[in-house]
């Protein structure tokens, strides 16, 4: 018997391989889905079942590509009309060799949540485990707000799933989420990883809330984004996806090349880092550093529209790629080769974003200078400490909202640590702000150089 925890980075996915004797069965399978196939045969096993546990929002789900593949069934919640695979039910169960897979439903999340029950036959009829999906995570539970004209009877759902399904499975019940810190699917999460019922029980601050109707009031009173990317995965996850033959391969593009491409309208994405990016970039190019790909490209890219990489290495690129293809991004078509000297070298424009020091800044705002401070962090980030006089846009919400800033002042980007910050420092230059500057470091240099901060 084994049971194999697969995380994929950037989107802190989980997904789970577990089997006993000859086969195997997956849970909530990536897209780029070659090592689920690879870990079984290592094993002498097959893969024979995918069980969903509803239908993510977050990432295209890789069932019908490793199905295509392994010849294995699709099992997903029945609440929910799926054009594909086949719908389970409260009480149905598979085995695999001596383990005994038991499925409950536990909506509220979604509607056709389910979780999936692990039991080894071999020694009673306790639970060894239980893979919940997006219904309890370690340190927090599900998003419950994507029904917004239910949101009183969702929460309810989940309190429901959660108390009178999940926990009484027993404290010895190893947790196996679908997702761990980072995600957007949850905001408490811890960054560990391993956990029991037991010790959520006692420790996860939203399970401390027995009371259905204070947990419900908690719930619906959460704040969280939703990227419009999410709209694409459910359609995908729910109609079909795409075929994927393994990753695309992106094409070394001359500077001339990639000047006609986004002359044509391709979208330029800059993966360097922020300080790069900084001293020197092309004209109408968006920065978004690598490692940052998976949580804003979803909410600053168009689907179906070519997309060229400028990066500093070509294994920025080929990580890239998998960021972009676990989104459903499949039209990055090539990247810059030589990076940003092959276009310096080229005679082609480019352009520079003036950089304020942590101490530079605080300055600035002691003595009032006539500027706009924009804070493009998330919400609850803002209200925990802030700058004086600093107004906060969402970094997801920034193309939308460009119109209250005032474009005759000058702007300095400021985020967490400096990587939001130059995403938005593209934004407003591809719109025709002129006067922009992006604050290296922002307010983890802030902290460490003593600017005033306020609270609220």
């Amino acid at each position: 018997m084994f049971l194999e925890k697969i995380k994929s980075e950037g989107i802190a996915h989980l997904s789970y391989i577990i089997g006993d004797g000859s086969e195997a069965a997956v849970i909530d399978p990536r897209r780029d889905c070659q090592i689920y196939i690879d870990t079984a045969a290592a094993r002498g096993m097959r893969i024979t079942r995918i069980f969903e546990t509803h239908r993510n929002e977050d990432y295209v789900i890789g069932s019908q590509d490793l199905a295509s593949k392994t010849g294995a069934a699709i099992h997903h919640g029945g609440k929910i009309d799926f054009a594909y695979g086949e719908d389970v039910n409260e009480g149905d169960s598979f085995t695999l060799g001596d383990l005994r897979l038991e499925i409950l439903e536990t909506p509220g999340h979604t509607d056709e949540s389910i979780s999936i029950v692990i039991k080894d036959t071999n020694f009673g009829d306790d639970a060894v485990a239980v893979f919940t999906g997006d219904a309890l995570f370690i340190g927090d539970v599900g998003r419950t707000d994507f029904f917004p004209d239910r949101a009183e009877e969702v929460a309810g759902l989940l309190f429901d799933s959660i108390f009178k399904t999940i926990l009484p499975l027993g404290d010895q019940t190893i947790l196996c989420p679908a997702h761990g810190a980072g995600s957007v699917c949850g905001g408490g999460m811890a960054s560990r990883e391993f956990s029991t019922l037991g010790y959520e029980r006692q420790h996860n601050p939203v399970l401390q809330k027995t009371d259905r109707a204070e947990f419900i009031d908690y719930k619906v009173n959460e704040h969280h984004y939703k990227p419009p990317y999410f709209k694409k995965m459910e359609e995908y996850n729910q109609n079909g996806q795409p075929p994927l033959k393994g990753l695309p391969v992106p094409r070394p593009l001359s500077a001339a090349e990639v000047k006609a491409a986004r002359d044509a309208g391709a979208v330029l994405v800059d993966l360097r880092s922020p300080e790069a990016y900084a001293g020197a970039f092309i004209p109408d190019s968006l920065a978004i550093p690598e490692e940052m790909v998976p949580a804003y490209a979803g909410y600053l890219l168009e689907y179906g529209r070519d997309i060229i990489l400028i990066a500093e290495a070509e294994e920025q690129v080929r990580q890239a790629v998998v960021h972009f293809t676990r989104l459903g991004f499949d039209c990055v078509t090539g990247y810059l080769k030589g990076g940003m000297h092959s276009w310096e070298v080229g005679g082609y424009d480019y352009d520079r974003i003036g950089a304020v020091h942590a101490a530079d800044l605080d300055m600035r705002l002691k003595e009032n200078t006539d500027f706009i401070l924009l804070d493009v962090r998330q919400i609850d980030e803002y209200t925990q400490g802030r700058l004086s006089g600093s107004i906060h846009i969402f970094l997801g919400e920034l193309p939308d909202r460009l119109d209250e800033l005032d474009r005759s002042k000058p702007v300095v980007t400021f985020c967490g640590s400096g990587k939001r910050a130059i995403i938005a420092a593209s934004i407003l230059k591809k719109n025709g702000f002129d006067q922009v500057e992006d604050s290296l470091g922002s307010m983890q240099a802030c902290k460490n150089v003593g600017c005033e901060m306020k609270e609220g």
